[in-house]
């Protein structure tokens, strides 16, 4: 499979103090789903924002789809952490999914028969056709997840990027989004930062365990030495098989 993440010894940090990250090199392949985990502040999140092209590194590479982050903007879908005040903005469901196939470039207050035609697609693939109409904030949490996929796949991306999706879901809201990822990652890679990884190391077949520095195995090869070295701690873990 051809690379279409490969980031070599990269360092980074903020205002240029301590290091966030140190030497991270990871390679991520052609329909890889990859889950990125570890402890708080470990830095899940910077990793993903240096991926997305929002941060850059202070030393070292990365590449995304061939070429530089912020050049691959067109070319990825991003969903990032469910924010409770998006609860209240005026804007229906088929709007939000649009909003992924908005040309920056275009100064039309509408969209072509194609475009819709492509939002109606994409509910549809994530089960909510039936919620074109309603409005995102009456949407149950799965279902604004569920939006906000349709709106990063919308445009067809090389890659789709996840900031804790289920975040802010039930276990059983959580297990119904990744079986859709799952069946999403048959056509795109999948990145996803993560808390927990007993259920993530279900869907996943590469783990990048974060903090400061990185480690990067196949979900089989994760053990629970490999789980306390990166969260400092005894932990616990149950096996599981990925099937991917």
């Amino acid at each position: 499979m051809n690379p279409v993440i490969e980031i070599e010894n990269l360092d980074f940090s903020y205002n240029n103090d301590i290091n966030v990250l140190e030497n991270i090199n990871i390679e991520v392949s052609e329909k890889d789903f990859v889950g990125i985990i570890g402890p708080n502040g470990g830095g899940k999140t910077t990793l993903l924002k240096l991926m997305l092209g929002l941060l850059k590194p202070v030393k070292g590479s990365i590449k995304v789809l061939g070429t530089t982050p912020q050049k691959t903007t067109n070319k990825i879908g991003y969903v990032p952490q469910y924010n409770t005040t998006d609860k209240l903005f005026p804007i229906n469901a088929l709007d939000v999914v649009l909003m992924g196939l908005a040309d920056s470039n275009s100064f039309l207050p509408w969209f072509s028969k194609k475009q819709l035609d492509r939002a109606d697609e994409v509910m549809e693939l994530v089960h909510i056709q039936d919620l074109r109409k309603k409005t995102f904030g009456e949407l149950s949490g799965g279902q604004k997840q569920r939006c906000l996929i349709a709106r990063a796949i919308a445009s067809s991306p090389g890659i789709l990027f996840l900031d804790e999706p289920t975040a802010s879901v039930d276990s059983k809201v959580e297990s119904n989004i990744y079986e859709l990822l799952k069946e999403l990652n048959k056509e795109v890679t999948i990145v996803l930062v993560s808390h927990d990884l007993g259920f993530v190391s279900t869907y996943v077949n590469k783990v990048a365990c974060v903090n400061k520095k990185l480690a990067f195995h196949k979900t089989a090869d994760i053990n629970s030495q490999e789980i306390n070295k990166i969260y400092n701690a005894e932990m616990s873990m149950i096996q599981h098989q990925c099937g991917l």
